[in-house]
């Protein structure tokens, strides 16, 4: 599976590109492979807050609907909208063209708790 170095790794298969105060947060290449096809995907509002921990949006595939459970505690600032004529980019480009959404994070110190490249493939080897 793909997992890159700069990156950050939750435990509920989420990733997090950081970029000063902003996160960006998508599904980690092994949670596409594992939903399989993507069909639809709930994007949350903007202006929501939410905490590390709380289901913040929903995924649905041909094999299952999943939470999108939030990495790091903030306010959504922005959407990707494209999702919603194009979910399936979640599959073709987990990392790039289907992030979800985008959060001002309320406690960097959410980072601490997340994992890195390599700790995250050994979470991954081991499911």
């Amino acid at each position: 599976m793909n997992n890159p170095e700069d990156l950050k790794y939750s435990n509920d298969h989420e990733w997090v590109r950081v970029d000063g105060n902003v996160a960006t947060i998508g599904i980690t290449d092994y949670a596409q492979d594992s939903l399989g096809d993507v069909v639809y995907v709930e994007l949350p509002d903007v202006g929501a807050t939410t905490s590390v921990g709380e289901a913040i949006s929903e995924v649905e595939s041909t094999k299952s609907v999943s939470d999108i459970v939030a990495p790091v505690s903030g306010a959504v600032t922005e959407v990707n909208s494209a999702l919603d004529d194009d979910p399936g980019a979640l599959n073709s480009d987990p990392y790039g063209d289907g992030w979800i959404y985008k959060v001002e994070m309320s406690n960097a110190g959410d980072l601490d708790a997340l994992m890195d490249a390599e700790a995250y493939g050994a979470f991954t080897a081991d499911a």
